[in-house]
């Protein structure tokens, strides 16, 4: 079992790391180096080949850990569990099992893929694969043991995204060309601060919420955690100097480069830290934080809202160093919007609906009928495309091109389309809740999280659609947009009544499971839920049908004033007009009118 523990702790390590080589290599492809009108240059091309070889040993690593990992669970040697029927059965119907093979199984087509790679966007989208599957496990870490299990995955989880972006893109910094590494370590130096930020306070929350410090204190895990967090203290250190070497007009690249190897070997020894830790079992609290709160907080979303937030006020700092404004309403509506989110997964409605259907639906029109308002006026695209930096006279594509790519895909086309938008927002009510998709995503955390972010971006594509004031690459007239809203009405209407109508349990069994501990009628209180659906859809669809007129009319009067400018300009110019020559008709008409009169 020494050898097993030995071989679990080292293919953890050697995953990670070969996995942030090649989430640092997809990193710098995709934002850090200057592409060709969004295609790499031969630098980057040339670097293809480290990352392949990173990739096929994050894939060989993945497939030692899944036979390392059984072995450590069945207490046998690593021998006696190399047999197909037994790791088929543990990668199929063990939840650990199954995140370590689809990690696998994504490591496998990176590796394939990477040596094709060829354009930003091609890398961006591997980056986002290479991310996902390295956060797969923590799903099932010793943090999904915790009592306050939302809160303490969804820190580790943004604790592993921002240290594998601050870990990945530092190796990345080390790997390129002296000639790049300039414009390459400004743009990473404003990422890694952000990711600083982001590791250190997503990892004292992932502390607080899982240890029992009294007695924690003196044990191994104890002391690997305060050895991590003095390791990460250094690196912000390191960080700073960076910073300050930055600033100054003269870069001292000899002083730089020493700095930047001590804080690479620092973040290695801090990433083995990591790996040791994952491998063994932390003293967890007697009472977890929902039962001592009364809530459940969701990490993920705190997080993620915490960083929308801050991501806009950055935005609107750049527009105001710039001499432009941004109507502060906008910022309200955005942060109202944010709260409400935040208030459906990380309050009682965060705690309660694991339990109640209709809690369940509280959360499901907060989060996929109200806040998508607020975040589709709030503009978020038209603001990240007026303060993404644009490089076109340097012909970079550059994060800003990868937008406008992505506005303009046919992807875009299709789901901006009306009738796919609807689908999307009430279709896939029938598909989830009239299926056993619902008791199954309800089961595990992955799956609630997964439908907690479908709410979200389907509300956030059905308000753009129409509502919306960013780029649309569909943009329906306005009647086609009334049309949308009075069938989205209809539909959400005629779910709540199916709803209410059910005289059996649609969950599969999942809040029977749970031993009902509110002794609450299942079946009523599901034709609740419908009820409760039907109620609170009815406002939203007539705030956006109250909207979609003042637009209308507001483009009326815009297209109004445009055409008589235009013949304004047309009269000045002594040139023919239309709309002038009509006119004119018009007042000589009423003149003879007059002068017959008289």
């Amino acid at each position: 079992m020494a050898l097993v523990d030995t071989l679990l702790t080292l293919s953890k390590f050697f995953q990670l790391v070969s996995a942030l080589v090649v989430i640092g290599l997809l990193l710098a492809f995709s934002f850090l180096l200057p592409d060709d009108n969004g295609k790499l240059r031969k630098k980057q091309l040339d670097l293809r080949k480290i990352g392949s070889a990173a990739a096929i040993a994050w894939t060989v690593f993945s497939g030692t850990l899944i036979l390392v990992s059984l072995a450590n669970v069945l207490g046998t040697s690593i021998a006696q569990v190399i047999d197909p029927t037994m790791l088929r059965s543990y990668t199929t119907q063990v939840v650990l099992g199954q995140s370590q093979l689809f990690e696998f199984i994504a490591a496998v087509i990176i590796a394939i893929f990477f040596s094709r790679v060829t354009k930003s966007s091609h890398s961006t989208i591997l980056l986002l694969a290479a991310i996902t599957a390295l956060i797969a496990p923590v799903f099932q870490s010793h943090s999904a043991e915790a009592g306050s299990h939302a809160l303490a995955v969804g820190s580790l989880v943004i604790h592993v995204i921002a240290i594998s972006l601050w870990a990945g893109g530092l190796i990345a910094v080390g790997l390129i060309e002296e000639s790049d590494r300039q414009i390459a370590v400004i743009r990473f130096s404003k990422l890694a601060l952000w990711a600083a930020i982001a590791v250190t306070a997503s990892g004292a929350i992932s502390a607080w919420v899982r240890l029992n410090f009294v007695s924690a204190i003196g044990t191994i895990y104890f002391n690997l955690i305060v050895i991590k967090s003095v390791a990460t203290l250094v690196l912000i250190y390191f960080g700073a100097r960076h910073r300050k070497n930055l600033a100054n007009k003269v870069i001292d690249w000899r002083e730089f480069s020493k700095l930047a190897i001590i804080e690479v070997a620092v973040m290695v020894f801090a990433v083995a830290i990591g790996a040791w830790l994952n491998s063994n079992q932390p003293p967890q609290r007697s009472v977890p934080i929902n039962s001592t709160l009364g809530i459940e907080i969701d990490g993920f979303f705190l997080g993620g809202s915490l960083l929308a937030i801050a991501l806009y006020l950055s935005a609107m700092n750049v527009l105001r160093k710039r001499g432009d404004r941004w109507p502060k309403f906008r910022f309200a509506l955005f942060l109202i919007s944010v709260l409400a989110i935040n208030y459906a997964s990380s309050s009682g409605l965060g705690l309660y609906p694991t339990y109640k259907f209709s809690d369940h639906m509280i959360t499901h029109m907060v989060m996929g009928m109200i806040a998508p308002i607020g975040i589709v006026l709030s503009a978020p695209i038209t603001l990240a495309l007026r303060t993404l930096p644009s490089n076109k006279a340097s012909g970079e594509f550059g994060s800003r091109g990868l937008l406008l790519s992505l506005l303009h895909s046919k992807y875009a086309k299709v789901i901006s389309n009306p009738i796919t938008a609807l689908a999307i927002f009430d279709g896939s009510l029938f598909v989830l809740y009239f299926t056993p998709l619902f008791g199954n995503l309800m089961a595990n955390h992955v799956g609630h999280l997964f439908m907690n972010l479908h709410f979200i971006l389907a509300g956030v594509l059905f308000y753009h659609v129409v509502i919306g004031v960013d780029p649309n690459p569909f943009n329906p007239p306005f009647i086609v947009r009334l049309a949308i809203l009075l069938a989205a009405m209809s539909i959400h209407a005629f779910f709540s009544v199916a709803l209410m109508s059910t005289t059996t349990l649609i969950d599969g069994g999942y809040y029977l499971s749970l031993g009902n501990p509110f002794e609450i009628d299942l079946l009523s209180n599901q034709q609740l839920g419908g009820a409760i659906g039907w109620a609170m859809s009815e406002i939203p669809v007539l705030i956006a049908l109250v909207a979609v007129f003042i637009m209308w009319m507001q483009a009326d009067r815009n297209e109004a004033a445009r055409i008589d400018r235009k013949s304004a300009r047309s009269i000045a110019m002594g040139k023919n007009d239309d709309l002038g020559d009509y006119n004119k008709y018009l007042a000589d008409l009423a003149r003879r009118d007059q002068e017959s009169n008289e």
